[in-house]
């Protein structure tokens, strides 16, 4: 008999706890969004040559998304390539300059013993100065090519468009064959979605402002099929209040490894510390009921 007290009161006072323990941790509504949207556009217009991806389809950061028609800008680049190497004009250069600068030496070698006159010497120094001028344009001219390269190279990277984030492909919005436009803001080629790091966006009661801080733990629960429980971190607590509403927006950042948790889902997310809301008990909003009226006895007043 005693053994069965002590269970029930152990069980009692594990009840009570649990429910002290509720108290202290509210739930709030809260959903679930990516941390950022992106439209990709081409840089430049051309025609689009193929699309490497469909809606749905998982992306990764640097994958190629799209690869526009780029023959003119590769030829253009190979032109540029092969000007940056070319060695004819530098090594002709070179030549004149050692001739000339030999020649110079043996006219002031001559003329210091007067055995020709001094404007032949003036002659070949001339001669020589004119030769390394020469060089000198000749290896600015290779260095303009190079420099010319690497823009024509640029320029033909462009042609292919690259996933600046790890995401999703929301939606799809031009084929093969059509023209990007790169001035027309209105339709891009494709949607992304990141959802590396998901934003989850959840209203809070003006009352539990000033009891969060940056890097706080909160426990966010996703709503079904999804489930789960999963720690994210406040990122961002809003300074601007709705007073008609009487809430303010908390921003959590929710680490997304595998890209396993899906975006755009409801949620509740779990405060330690802060009391959620809870509805009244019926009994004590529902009104007393009248009191019953005697019957009338019959008898003659």
């Amino acid at each position: 008999m005693a053994t069965r007290l002590g269970r029930a009161a152990r069980c009692a006072l594990a009840l009570a706890l649990a429910s002290v323990g509720a108290g202290y941790a509210g739930e709030f509504d809260c959903i679930i969004e990516p941390s950022k949207t992106v439209d990709v556009r081409a840089a430049s217009e051309g025609l689009i040559e193929k699309i490497w991806v469909d809606r749905g389809d998982m992306v990764k950061k640097d994958q190629i998304l799209v690869t526009l028609d780029s023959g003119v800008e590769r030829a253009a680049a190979e032109s540029a390539r092969y000007r940056a190497t070319m060695q004819g004009k530098i090594r002709t250069g070179e030549s004149r300059v050692e001739f000339s600068t030999t020649k110079y030496k043996r006219r002031e070698q001559l003329a210091s013993q007067s055995f020709i006159s001094l404007s032949d010497r003036d002659e070949a120094l001339t001669e020589k100065r004119l030769a390394d001028s020469e060089l000198l344009e000749a290896k600015d001219e290779r260095r303009l090519a190079e420099i010319e390269y690497r823009r024509l190279a640029e320029q033909l990277r462009l042609r292919t468009i690259k996933s600046p984030v790890d995401g999703v492909v929301v939606d799809r919005l031009l084929n093969a064959g059509e023209l990007a436009d790169n001035r027309d803001l209105r339709k891009p080629i494709l949607r992304l979605a990141d959802i590396g790091t998901l934003h989850v966006e959840v209203l809070m009661p003006i009352d539990a402002f000033g009891k969060l801080t940056p890097g706080q733990t909160v426990e966010v629960l996703p709503e079904a099929p999804v489930g789960g429980r999963y720690a994210a971190t406040v990122a961002v607590i809003d300074r601007v209040l709705d007073a008609a509403s009487g809430t303010f927006g908390v921003r959590l950042a929710l680490a997304n490894p595998g890209l396993k948790l899906p975006a755009g889902i409801k949620c509740r997310a779990s405060f330690p510390a802060i009391a959620g809301r809870t509805a009244a008990p019926a009994a004590s909003t529902a009104r007393p009921l009248p009191k019953p009226v005697p019957a009338p006895s019959g008898k003659p007043m």
